[in-house]
């Protein structure tokens, strides 16, 4: 997954920085964050070979074998505990040579009462450091020493600094009071570290403090600055990441302050200079007077500093930045008051975390909301995808950003300023290919990734993707525009070309005159809070479709048990109807005829009232007896099974047309087949029925002098009401007239059996059932009838029938 860059190294630089050893001590050619697990590496053959620009990325700065002489060292073997190195400096400092000091105990120094003191803290020494004040009792004059001891590398490690014996406590408990309460008051990040820089100077008084933070690329900015007043700025300067390489960051993080209190000074060698039990000098990453490289020493002359303490401010376990002091001059600063610098950092470090959140706080707020309304309103749509678009807040609103694309199952919708949808199917094949297992892929440079990107810069130099499924080319996508930035470094970044005793040598970067760089093809970068809530609105959707694809599932399951009851159901009633229609037709007919036999026999013997009588139980059971007929032709259709054969529709309309044709003349009808009908397979008889309804029907309800009827193939876009008519799949035909028409809110009606929308009397009779009928006929042939009409103005009758019967 791409991690965010800052706007000052995003793609397009003028100048790109040279790999450079300086103010880190060593280099590594990767430059990127570290974290707590980082492993230094380096190469031990060099430890006696010269350092120089061309090899400095495998010193082995935890192992120098000298000290800064300011103070001296002592290590111990841990079970004797005699001396087994001594660095040179202890001739200066205490009158005794190393050489004398190596293979003897602490008798030479200590008396035996502080001797006694220290044997109890020997068992518990760890990697992390203690501090005693002693006086070095057996050596001249008694001077008076910081004692701090560790236990590391198998040895035991004591470092003397030589203290004034009379100085005043430095624990200022009020100053203290107040920079904590300022610190804790802070309202950013960026108050924040000024109120950090300005106490770290109040207490150390170096000329210069200033507040070091990281980009993911491992180049920093100066955020904060605590200075005097005559000195340039550095505020707002960036540096390169080559100028705090990576193994020097692996050893800010194991060891959190770092003191040079003299950069010309003189390393102090460690007698004898090898490991009692290693072919290399002792590990001193844990050693307060551990010497530094000699390449860094050159890099912060240049510089012009002469004195420097640097704090590491880590973030869960990563090098977030460093608090760094210079002073133009010499300035040794006591253990007690770097303690309490350090203690500020390890505050500053663990309240950063509350800062940031103080600075995201108002628009997370914003993204919160805006996301809970989001997600209402994807709840409340049918079509989820919906919610994402048709109403506000749309998907584009819960970030900032130029503009938005939503691509789902091959449409693309977009929100605000966009490429075009060529580019972004372009992008979303791009994403496909290079990202395909990614669900969620961040960058504030496309085009670093894709050259291609350059085209869309403008809309989209930045790009946020969630991907919505296993589909490729399902994404929601937020895009940012470019941001032309001017970025002011620290100086050129090149290594200088010296000449030295007629030979040219490189050195470490001497120019630290502040120079611009423009930086394009760049949109800001998505922060953490963005990119989680893009990643809660995937797995919010993932939600979605899984609730959803359990209730179709559950409603299939029920839908088929309940069609499988219907058809149950259907068949029971299709099988009532037959044998009930069938068993009725028997006596009614004996009614009827019962009813003729008593007109035409005693007709004469009856008044006018009784003949009445008898002609309406006649009427009456003819009429019942056409229901009959009707119920039972419809049961029919129900329980037989098609008899498909090939069959030319165009000759049976003729035939229909030919059996009507008296009809026709009668009522002043005209019916004219549109074009060729095809010839499909179906059930012929059931199809000749269908027309010959629908052409009664068509002749029968019209008010017209002269009556048209057409008969034909309905055009290819023609859709019935549940989707049917595709050109691949259906046959729709169409009857069409100019009869009386039908009023909207009866379409669905008159397709019930025995459903009449006018009396028995108007416009012929019938029994309400034939279009019930052709319903079921034409449903046998998977297939839809429907009607197309408005009242007064004729109706269009269209039926569809499935092509892979």
């Amino acid at each position: 997954m791409e991690t965010l860059l800052p706007a000052s190294h995003g793609g397009g630089h003028r100048c790109q920085p040279s790999r450079n050893c300086g103010f880190g001590e060593s280099h590594v050619s990767k430059t990127t964050r570290v974290d707590q697990s980082a492993v230094i590496y380096s190469d031990e053959s060099l430890i006696n070979a010269p350092i120089t620009l061309t090899n400095c990325d495998r010193e082995p700065i935890h192992i120098p074998g000298s000290v800064q002489p300011y103070g001296f060292l002592l290590c111990l073997d841990p079970d004797t505990k005699r001396v087994v190195h001594a660095s040179e400096n202890t001739q200066a400092l205490i009158g005794l040579s190393a050489q004398e000091l190596i293979g003897t105990g602490l008798e030479q120094l200590l008396s035996p009462a502080t001797l006694a003191e220290l044997a109890p803290l020997w068992p518990t020494l760890t990697e992390a450091a203690k501090l005693l004040g002693i006086r070095l009792e057996q050596v001249e004059g008694q001077p008076f020493y910081k004692l701090i001891l560790h236990r590391y590398d198998q040895l035991l490690w004591l470092e003397f600094e030589p203290v004034e014996e009379t100085g005043a406590s430095v624990l200022d408990l009020p100053s203290l009071n107040v920079a904590l309460g300022q610190m804790l008051g802070a309202t950013s990040v960026l108050e924040f570290c000024q109120h950090a820089v300005e106490q770290i100077r109040d207490i150390t008084g170096f000329d210069r403090v200033v507040m070091y933070r990281f980009a993911e690329d491992a180049s920093g900015e100066v955020v904060a600055e605590a200075k005097r007043e005559d000195l340039e700025p550095f505020l707002g300067l960036h540096y390169p990441a080559t100028d705090i390489p990576q193994q020097a960051r692996a050893m800010y993080l194991k060891n959190w302050l770092r003191f040079i209190p003299d950069v010309a000074y003189v390393p102090a060698r460690l007698h004898p200079v090898m490991h009692p039990t290693a072919p290399r000098p002792p590990d001193m990453t844990h050693a307060v007077l551990r010497s530094v490289s000699p390449i860094h020493l050159e890099y912060l002359r240049n510089m012009g500093v002469a004195a420097t303490m640097t704090i590491s401010i880590i973030q869960d376990g990563v090098l977030w930045g460093m608090i760094t002091c210079h002073h133009l001059t010499p300035r040794l600063v006591s253990y007690e008051l770097r303690e309490l610098c350090l203690f500020i950092g390890k505050t500053f470090s663990a309240l950063l975390r509350s800062k940031q959140q103080h600075d995201d706080y108002a628009y997370q707020l914003h993204i919160r909301e805006t996301q809970a309304r989001l997600f209402e309103l994807i709840g409340r749509h049918e079509n989820f995808m919906e919610g994402l678009y048709a109403r506000k807040p749309t998907v584009q609103d819960v970030i900032a950003c130029g503009g938005a694309a939503i691509c789902f199952e091959g449409q693309i919708i977009t929100l605000g300023a966009t490429p075009s949808q060529p580019q972004i199917q372009e992008l979303l094949e791009w994403l496909g290919q290079n990202l395909p297992q990614e669900d969620v892929f961040y960058t504030d440079s496309y085009a670093r990734h894709n050259p291609a990107g350059v085209s869309i810069r403008g809309a989209a130099s930045g790009l946020l993707a969630i991907s919505l499924s296993q589909k490729p080319g399902d994404y929601i996508i937020w895009f940012r525009p470019e941001q032309i930035q001017t970025v002011t470094w620290a100086g050129k970044t090149q290594k200088a070309e010296v000449m030295q005793d007629g030979q040219l040598h490189l050195s470490p970067r001497q120019s630290f005159e502040a120079w611009s760089q423009t930086v394009d093809n760049t949109s800001a970068p998505w922060r953490p809070i963005e990119i989680e809530a893009a990643q809660e609105i995937r797995l919010h959707l993932s939600d979605v479709r899984l609730k959803i694809f359990n209730e179709l599932q559950a409603r299939a399951a029920s839908l088929s048990r309940l069609n499988s009851e219907l058809e149950r159901s259907n068949d029971e009633l299709d099988s009532f109807a037959y044998v009930a229609s069938h068993d009725l037709k028997e006596p009614l007919r004996g009614i009827h005829n019962y009813s003729i036999f008593l007109l035409e026999d005693y007709a004469a013997q009856l008044d006018a009232e009784g003949v009445n009588k008898l002609q309406t139980l006649v009427r009456l059971s003819q009429r019942m007896e056409a229901l009959i007929e009707s119920l039972l032709q419809l049961s029919r259709v129900g329980r037989q099974e098609l008899t498909l054969v090939e069959t030319n529709v165009q000759e049976v309309v003729e035939d229909v047309l030919d059996m009507l044709q008296p009809r026709f003349e009668q009522t002043g009808t005209t019916v004219s087949i549109a074009s060729q009908l095809p010839t499909i397979r179906c059930d012929q008889v059931r199809i000749r029925e269908v027309f010959n309804n629908l052409l009664t029907n068509a002749m029968r309800y019209s008010d017209a002098s002269h009556r048209t009827v057409q008969v034909g193939l309905a055009p290819a876009e023609t859709r019935g009401p549940r989707g049917t008519g595709t050109p691949e799949d259906f046959y729709v035909f169409y009857v069409r007239d100019n009869g009386i028409g039908i009023d909207p809110k009866h379409h669905e009606n008159i397709f019930k059996i025995f459903k009449r929308l006018h009396t028995q009397e108007k416009y012929g009779g019938g029994t309400g059932a034939g279009l019930a009928i052709a319903k079921k006929m034409v449903e046998k042939h998977h297939g839809e009838i429907w009607v197309e009409s408005v009242l007064g103005q004729g109706a269009t009758f269209y039926f569809s029938l499935s092509k892979h019967l």
